[in-house]
C-alpha cells in the first residue's frame, strides 16, 4: 500500500470516529468533557451525607442541596474523602422554567468538603439544575473536576406536614375539613402520619389505626330508615342532583366518617364517594356549626329531646362527659344548657350534675376537642 493511501485511510477512520464518539473526540483535543446526571434514579447511590453519589472521572463526588445551600464531598474509587482544604470551587445554579443562572462560590467546610451558604428556603421543593467546578482536588487528574446535577431542594419538616394536611384534606374520623378545628394533629399509623381535626379524633385513630390508615374518612352506605326520618327532613334535598329526598324512592344514607349525607338515589353514591369534602360541606358549612337551637320538646326540667340540627354536634361529641359513656347508651342523647353552651347527655339523670358545674364540663369537651355549640 502506498503512503498516500494510507494517510487517506487513516485520516478517514479518524473523520468516522469524531463522528461515532464525539466525546472521545473532545478529549483528545484537550477540552474536558462535563459528566452529566445519570436520569436512570436507580442508579443514583446516596452518598455518607446523604446526598447523590456519582462517578466524575476517577473520583467519586457527592452533592447535597439543602434549604442553607449547596455541599459538595469528594471520595476516591475505594469510598475514602479526598483532601479539598486548599481546594475552591463554583456552583452555577438554574431554577426549573428560568434562564437566568446564579453562581455561588463553594468553600472548603469544616466536614471535609465544600460548601455555598444561600438561603434556599425559598424555592422549597422547586428543581435545580447545577453545573460545578471545583479545582485543587487531590488526586483527581487534573486537579480540577466539573460535573452537572439536577436536584431539588427539600421541604422542612413544617413544609412536609403542611402539604400532607393539603393533600389529605379531611379527618379521617370527622370528615371535617382539616383546620377547621385548629391546627392538625398528626397521629403515626404504620410508620405513616394522618392528621385529624382535633384531640377528640385522636383515640379513634389510634383505637383502630388499620380503619383509618388511608387518611381518608370511611364512606359506608346503607338504606335510610325511619330513624333517619328527622334528618332526612333537616336535609331536604340530595347535594348531588338537587332534587326533594324521598323523590326518586327511598333516600339512600352515606356516612362520611361520623357525618350521614342523605341522597336521593343509587346513582349520587358515586359521586360522594369521590369528592366527600365537597358534599360534607354542602350539608355542613362551616358557618352553620357554632351554634343550635335551645329545643323545644322538654323531657324534664332544662333538658330536650335532640333533633336533626344536632347531628354534627353529637358526632362530634360522641361521648356524655358526666358518664363517659356513648350518648345514646341510656337512652339519649339528651340536651342541656350550659353556661349558653349545648351539652349533650346520655340521660335526664346527668342534666343536675352539668347545671351544678357548667364551666368543669365544658372544659372536658374542650381538653377532648370538642367545641360545644352556642345555643340560640
Amino acid at each position: 500500500m502506498n503512503q498516500n493511501l494510507r494517510m487517506a485511510l487513516v485520516i478517514g477512520i479518524a473523520g468516522l470516529l469524531s463522528i461515532v464518539h464525539p466525546i472521545a473526540a473532545q478529549k483528545t483535543s484537550g477540552v474536558k468533557a462535563i459528566a452529566q446526571p445519570d436520569v436512570d434514579v436507580r442508579t443514583v447511590k446516596k452518598g455518607p451525607h446523604g446526598g447523590t453519589l456519582r462517578q466524575v472521572d476517577s473520583l467519586q463526588v457527592e452533592m447535597l442541596v439543602t434549604q442553607a445551600g449547596i455541599e459538595c464531598y469528594v471520595f476516591d474509587r475505594s469510598g475514602m474523602a479526598v483532601l479539598v482544604a486548599s481546594g475552591r470551587g463554583t456552583a452555577s445554579v438554574r431554577l426549573e422554567g428560568n434562564a437566568k443562572r446564579y453562581r455561588y462560590d463553594l468553600m472548603p467546610n469544616e466536614r471535609g468538603g465544600f460548601t455555598a451558604i444561600v438561603d434556599l428556603s425559598k424555592l422549597a421543593g422547586r428543581q435545580l439544575q447545577i453545573e460545578t467546578h471545583l479545582v485543587g482536588v487531590d488526586a483527581s487528574d487534573s486537579g480540577s473536576l466539573v460535573f452537572q446535577e439536577v436536584a431539588s431542594v427539600p421541604l422542612n419538616e413544617n413544609q412536609l406536614a403542611a402539604a400532607a394536611i393539603a393533600r389529605q384534606k379531611v379527618c379521617p374520623v370527622s370528615g371535617k375539613s382539616l383546620g377547621s378545628m385548629g391546627d392538625p394533629i398528626a397521629v403515626d399509623v404504620k410508620g405513616q402520619k394522618v392528621f385529624v381535626c382535633c384531640a377528640g379524633c385522636v383515640s379513634a385513630v389510634e383505637s383502630d389505626p388499620s380503619k383509618y390508615a388511608s387518611g381518608r374518612p370511611q364512606i359506608t352506605v346503607t338504606t335510610a330508615t325511619q330513624a333517619d326520618a328527622a334528618a332526612i327532613a333537616a336535609q331536604k334535598f340530595c347535594p348531588v342532583m338537587d332534587e326533594p329526598l324521598g323523590g326518586m324512592g327511598t333516600p339512600i344514607k352515606v356516612m362520611v366518617g361520623d357525618k350521614p349525607i342523605y341522597l336521593c338515589c343509587k346513582g349520587c353514591i358515586k359521586k360522594v364517594q369521590a369528592e366527600p369534602t365537597k358534599y360534607l360541606a354542602l350539608i355542613y358549612p362551616t358557618g352553620d356549626t357554632s351554634s343550635v337551637g335551645a329545643g323545644t320538646e322538654q323531657v324534664r326540667e332544662g333538658v330536650f329531646r335532640v333533633t336533626a340540627a344536632d347531628a354534627q354536634f353529637i358526632a362530634a361529641q360522641k361521648k356524655c362527659p358526666v358518664m363517659d359513656e356513648p350518648l345514646d347508651a341510656m337512652g339519649g342523647p339528651f340536651k342541656v344548657n350550659a353556661a349558653g353552651k349545648a351539652i349533650y347527655i346520655c340521660c335526664p339523670g346527668c342534666a343536675k350534675t352539668i347545671a351544678a358545674e357548667p364551666t368543669k364540663y365544658l372544659a372536658i369537651l374542650a381538653e377532648q376537642g370538642v367545641n360545644a355549640p352556642s345555643i340560640e
